[in-house]
């Protein structure tokens, strides 16, 4: 099979027939053998029923159901997991995102063998305010911590090899930085189209400013596991044995300037009154919990099942 489509959706049952119809036609013009898989994340409308009924038209749709909203990074995790195409293009439902896009993004995989193309919608029809300056500086922010020179990673349009879905899991919400989750797996050649952006034509939109709160400190989460993952202890360890010297330091200081007082007769106050005992007495306790988080860290990793698994591209 040459393509899977997996569609993430939350009551999206107005556009859900037109999408299909949009997608149905662009395969059959470019022969692409496909699939489109939809994945209703516990839509309160007749979404689930629209899609049994494409079902019924169409052996080519496939649907998931989750009795609840569980998030987009849920339903793509069981969307990438039942993909059985060569590529797998994700989309959203709500008509903003083009499925004439999809033959160029299958051929930038196939041919020019990227692994994963994220779209870039250039040209956005969103509210500027609310929308398009946080996404701007939520992207830039994102291109400065990760690495990727996408302008943007939250495009719900793209394109990946099977490999890719295969071996990555989206968890949280952390579907906004699958290509930094595919990076750090190991595949590396990543690249960008710019894409048409379309008005939305039915529904509202499912997403609020608290997304770039949630979205930053998901960032932070993903670099940190990235960089120390594994490795808890040279984090923790080492913050943690600067603070334990820098208060030992410290509170030696504050007991010599004291002892030097008293051996010159010089009248000084008592060490507990100084409150530079007590803020280094504070930075050793702290020093001493981040060390032992480092090492609890480190035993949890060791007992961890997936603490050697590590992605084989090739074996002989």
């Amino acid at each position: 099979m040459n393509i899977s489509i997996v569609v993430p959706l939350y009551n999206e049952a107005e556009s859900l027939p037109k999408l299909y119809e949009w997608i149905e036609r662009v395969m059959h013009e470019n022969g692409f053998s496909y699939e489109v898989i939809f994945v209703n994340d516990g839509s309160t409308d007749e979404s689930w029923q629209v899609i049994e009924d494409l079902h019924k038209q169409s052996e080519q749709v496939r649907g998931i159901c989750f009795r609840h909203n569980y998030g987009k990074s849920a339903a793509l995790y069981c969307g990438f997991k039942a993909a059985q195409g060569d590529v797998v293009i994700t989309m959203d439902a709500d008509l903003q995102d083009s499925p004439d896009e999809v033959p160029e993004l299958y051929r930038m995989i196939t041919e020019e063998k990227y692994d994963l193309v994220s779209g870039w919608k250039q040209k956005r029809y969103d509210n500027k305010l609310t929308k398009n300056l946080p996404s701007k500086l939520f992207n830039a922010t994102a291109r400065r911590v990760t690495g990727l020179k996408l302008h943007d990673m939250n495009c719900g349009l793209k394109a990946y090899r099977k490999e890719v879905v295969k071996n990555i899991e989206v968890f949280g919400e952390m579907h906004r930085y699958i290509p930094y989750l595919a990076k750090n797996a190991g595949f590396t050649r990543i690249g960008e189209k710019v894409v048409q952006h379309r008005k939305r034509e039915f529904g509202v939109s499912k997403f609020g400013l608290n997304r770039f709160v949630n979205g930053y400190l998901d960032l932070m989460t993903l670099w940190f596991l990235s960089k120390f993952g594994k490795q808890p202890m040279h984090f923790f360890g080492l913050i943690g044995s600067l603070m334990f010297m820098l208060g030992f330091i410290a509170i030696i200081v504050v007991g010599s300037m004291k002892l030097h007082a008293l051996h010159t007769g010089v009248r000084a106050m008592l060490v507990a009154n100084n409150p530079w005992f007590h803020l280094s007495i504070l930075a050793m306790v702290l020093g001493c919990m981040l060390f032992l988080a480092g090492f609890l860290g480190e035993l949890i990793i060791r007992n961890s099942q997936e603490r050697n698994n590590y992605l084989i591209e090739k074996e002989l």
